[in-house]
Order: structure tokens, then sequence, then C-alpha cells
């Protein structure tokens, strides 16, 4: 049975009680406090702007496993190409925006004025992260999420240049490695998501995961790569 949040300080439903397509209520709000709850539990914002906002937990659930990163040759020549620089919290805001801008097929975005500016707060917090792919001082790809502990969930990313979202994911995937992140979310399942490794769990083993993962301590914000990345600051904007 789905729940109406209407008290700022009323928890989240169990998932378990989520309809078939894994919503679990609606209403609240996006206050650093709800989505820093909801995120803890594996539960995400997904609405439309102007609409009531809507609380899913899905059933299965589409993760990466970072280590897993499924890359192809012609992934790999993107990746090792010489003309980019990437960046972790340079410029949280302008990925998000960029994030925001309907894809060539679609009329709309899902992400409106009020999810951005609640996003940017968890930024501010330390909590919601972004990686920037740059060339010549311009941003042409990257993308963003919240971290909880060393469970990342992956929101949005975008491209402005051939596979520069797909470079930002794989530079993520390998920092979180690094700090033994168990898992990057992915939330619903997708054919181009399936084709980078993503696999679809029971929402049952995802939480189970998701849980213990939450648990560990984080890491510091902001957050800045700690491998060896092609980089060249001198290149990007101050």
């Amino acid at each position: 049975m789905r729940m109406y949040l209407a008290d700022p300080g009323q928890p989240f439903p169990s998932v378990e009680l989520a309809d078939p397509s894994g919503l679990v209520a609606f209403g609240g709000d996006l206050s650093p406090k709800r989505l820093l709850d909801a995120y803890s539990a594996g539960i995400f914002p997904w609405y439309n702007p102007g609409e009531i906002i809507h609380w899913y937990c899905p059933d299965p659930r589409s993760i990466l496993v970072p280590t897993d990163l499924r890359v192809s040759k012609s992934y790999r020549r993107s990746v090792t190409s010489a003309d980019y620089a990437v960046t972790m919290d340079r410029a949280f805001a302008d990925v998000m925006s960029n994030c925001a801008e309907p894809r060539a097929e679609e009329t709309g975005t899902w992400i409106g004025s009020d999810m951005q500016a609640a996003y940017l707060r968890l930024h501010h917090l330390g909590h919601a992260h972004s990686v920037e792919i740059w060339r010549a001082g311009d941003l042409v790809g990257g993308l963003y999420g919240v971290a909880r502990g060393r469970s990342f969930a992956g929101e949005s990313m975008f491209s402005r240049a051939r596979d520069t979202s797909k470079i930002a994911l794989y530079w993520l995937c390998a920092q979180l490695t690094a700090w033994d992140f168990a898992l990057i979310d992915c939330q619903v399942s997708s054919t181009h998501l399936t084709s980078l490794g993503a696999i679809d769990l029971s929402r049952a083993d995802y939480l189970h995961l998701h849980t213990q993962a939450a648990a560990r301590p984080g890491r510091s914000a902001p957050w800045h790569f700690e491998i060896p990345v092609p980089n060249s600051p001198k290149h990007l904007p101050a």
C-alpha cells in the first residue's frame, strides 16, 4: 500500500509495500534529511516537474559492480585518448543542468529546477558528487550521483561528444574500485547499462548489498581522483 508522506518527519514505509512498479510512497519534500533517509533505505525520487514527488524502490534493481564494467575495444580507445581531462566535484551544478536537458528523442526532462536545487544542496553538504570530462576547457560529458557509505547511486549522465559519458563512468568505476565501493546503483535496467556490465538483482539482494556498503565509512568531500587520470588543470576554467 503506497503511503502519502504528509509530515516532514514521517518515515518511509517498508519497501515491501511497494506496488509492482516499485512505488513506495508519494508526497513529502526534497530536504537533505528526506533525501539522505531515502538513499540510505535504497529509495529514490522519480517524477516529472510539476507532479507530486514519487519515491521508488523497484524490484528487480539494476546495479553495476565497479570492477565489472565491460569495456569494449572502441570504448577503451576513447578512454585512452589524450584529448580530454577528467575531474571530480569541479562543476556539479553544470553537470546537473546538462543532464536535465532533454535528449534528442525526448520532449521533456524529469530533472526539474526543484530537483536541481535539492541535489546541489546535497553536493554542498558533501553527499552528492560529479565526474566531469573536459576538452579545451569545455565541459563535454559527465555524470552525478549520491554516495551513502561505500554505495554510490548513479542518477544521470550526459554527453556533448562521442563516448564522453562512458569515459566519465570508466573513471568513476576506477576510483570507486580503489576506494572499495561495492556497487553503483543504476536503479532501472536498460539495454545500454546491461551492455556496460550492469546486472539485475532482486530487491532483497540489492538491499542486503547496499545496506552493508552504506554502513561502511564513506569518503570525505569534495571528492578528488586519487588514481592517475588524464587531467590538465591549466586547460580548465578557474
